[in-house]
């Protein structure tokens, strides 16, 4: 069946918490060579503030930088469907808010002359730099910082990763909600392909608790790195394991004996990915957007190795590019010629877009 999809993928919009950050972003950072031999990057937040400046200097940068923000206008959001000045300036601020020590000095940069220096985590011609690649090659806000806040987490990224989404928030969402009524499924094990910076995993492992497990893949090797660090950041070592692997191929070892199955797999059709935002098309992995011609193929590649990985009553949920994508897929595990799924089912995004679909194994 061929399918034609058209559909404005953006990159998210970096979003403060209210709330402090988690506890365990203050524990020094080790790592382990099981999943990866690569040392991620350390968040800009989490850099020691070892850099002196007159805050007068940090006034300069900060009208530099707002003015550079404020000639974009509008002219990113018609090109590409980009952010306009009023995000960017928004943006500017949460740089600054990661970059200073005390937040207390940020409102004296409205005062003319101050002797006060303030202290960065960052040297002050780094923050030039920083905003520039932002403006002048739309580098994502969440590769310059280091960091996404995705649900309650907030989790170190950098270049090569793929940015979490928001409304990909929702499938630890339907996996809690799913064990809540099903405690067999609870402390099962569950596996999360193409885990990234680990966003779903560990969604997943802290709902489960310590009765059920996770298992993160990626072929990446800086993913498995960073997810392996997130992980470790909110405490989940012995909940969450990390591997690297193309999809099925590295869980030989658990096949047909998984509770849940769950991934936001690449479902971008090859030829749209020239027409994406310039901060998703030019700067983020392709590897993690290309789904083939029509946006399937690692969907149905996916949905196929289901079927022999799951148990009897597993779950599986997978992101789309939306309705078309959902609709064929539903109707492909409807129609499977071995009659391995049941219930299988579109489930709509915040925004009211059909992007998830969710079965179970017989």
């Amino acid at each position: 069946m061929k399918i034609s999809l058209i559909r404005t993928y953006t990159f998210p919009i970096f979003r403060k918490p209210s709330l402090p950050f988690h506890s365990t972003f203050h524990k020094p950072i080790s790592f382990s060579s099981s999943s990866s031999s690569l040392k991620p990057k350390t968040p800009l937040f989490l850099r020691p503030p070892t850099h002196s400046t007159p805050l007068s200097d940090l006034k300069k940068w900060y009208t530099w930088a707002k003015t550079l923000a404020s000639s974009v206008g509008s002219s990113f959001l018609h090109s590409d469907n980009g952010p306009d000045s009023s995000l960017l300036c928004r943006e500017l601020n949460w740089l600054l808010e990661d970059s200073v020590e005390d937040h207390s000095l940020i409102p004296q940069l409205g005062i003319q002359e101050s002797p006060q220096h303030v202290n960065l985590r960052v040297d002050l011609d780094e923050l030039y730099c920083l905003w520039k690649e932002r403006i002048e090659k739309r580098k994502p806000l969440q590769y310059l910082v280091g960091c996404e806040h995705w649900r309650d987490l907030v989790l170190c990224v950098e270049e090569g990763i793929f940015i979490p989404r928001p409304e990909t928030e929702l499938m630890v969402d339907m996996v809690s909600d799913l064990i809540e009524k099903n405690e067999e499924l609870r402390e099962g094990l569950w596996v999360d392909l193409g885990t990234g910076s680990g966003a779903i995993a560990i969604g997943i492992g802290r709902v489960l608790g310590k009765q059920g497990k996770v298992i993160a893949i990626d072929l990446n090797p800086v993913a498995c790195s960073v997810a392996a660090l997130n992980v470790q950041r909110y405490g989940l070592q012995d909940e969450i394991e990390v591997r690297r692997g193309f999809w099925f191929e590295t869980l030989k070892d658990v096949e047909g004996k998984l509770s849940g199955v769950v991934s936001n797999p690449p479902y971008i059709p090859s030829d749209h990915i020239s027409g994406l935002q310039a901060e998703v098309g030019e700067h983020e992995p392709r590897l993690a957007l290309d789904g083939g011609p029509n946006g399937l193929e690692d969907l149905l590649h996916l949905c196929n190795g289901a079927a022999s990985m799951l148990k009897p009553g597993g779950f599986l949920a997978f992101e789309t590019n939306g309705e078309k994508h959902c609709k064929f897929l539903v109707d492909y595990l409807e129609n499977d010629p071995a009659g391995r799924f049941c219930n299988a089912k579109i489930v709509s995004d915040f925004a009211g877009i059909q992007r998830f679909v969710t079965g179970f194994r017989r």
